[in-house]
């Protein structure tokens, strides 16, 4: 079995799985519907099109790097002052970084890679205006999907980790594999991105963590500062 590794990191992120309306949401991480669209866009896959050879990828993700929740008043005006655009809100993650992992054929893993250092279509981080900040891929690797995501190193910004405690515990939102305890079920398996037809069917998932070491909780915290260390002497 291989895995293929994504870090998903930019100055913001929108992942929902249960927006409507005026009200669009993001989850806490990554959905699975989300990077499978990223990979579709790398791939060239256009919306119409079937999803066949990437239903069958396990998911997962760890949350490296949570961010923080930001929410923006959205306005638009029509063209024509006659009609009316109902304004929104709208809810983003600033400054997260995950690291995200599909699981499977090593041969299909290996296209994804390449599409997503190349990719057909602009990528982003679940909605348009969120584009990755950074390569996307971080290769195809052998082994299990749980091994990769406990194992590779944290991949959270340097600010971030100089805050942090000489351990941090990492939360793992993965699929759930039959006769696992399932923490809760979301609409959040892509069957159809057409605009005309969208069609999500229900995930099972598991949540788990991992304790990973800061090499940098050593100079966490505020330095002693001396402002007339800059005169010399």
């Amino acid at each position: 079995m291989s895995v293929l590794l994504l870090r998903l990191a930019g100055p913001m992120q929108a992942w929902g799985a249960t927006s409507r309306f005026t009200r669009r949401t993001t989850e806490v991480a990554p959905t699975k519907s989300g990077v499978i669209g990223l990979l579709a866009a790398a791939k060239g896959i256009r919306r119409t099109e079937p999803l066949t050879e990437l239903l069958g990828l396990e998911f997962g993700v760890r949350l490296d790097q949570p961010g923080q929740l930001m929410r923006d008043f959205h306005t638009a005006r029509a063209a024509d002052p006659r009609v009316s655009i109902p304004l929104t809100y709208r809810f983003y993650l600033a400054d997260a970084a995950f690291l995200a992992a599909v699981s499977g054929d090593h041969e299909v893993l290996s296209g994804l890679d390449e599409a997503l250092r190349r990719p057909h279509f602009p990528l982003y981080l679940g909605r348009r205006s969120c584009p990755p900040a950074g390569a996307v891929s971080l290769g195809v690797h052998e082994g299990g999907l749980d091994d990769a995501l406990r194992t590779w190193p944290w991949i959270a910004a340097t600010w971030w980790r100089r805050k942090a405690a000489g351990t941090v515990r990492l939360e793992i939102i993965r699929d759930a594999r039959p006769g696992e305890p399932i923490d809760e079920t979301v609409p959040d398996v892509p069957v159809s991105f057409d605009p005309e037809h969208r069609r999500h069917t229900w995930r099972a998932v598991h949540r788990e963590h991992v304790t990973v070491a800061n090499d940098l909780a050593e100079r966490a915290g505020v330095a002693e500062h001396d402002p007339l260390s800059l005169l010399g002497g």
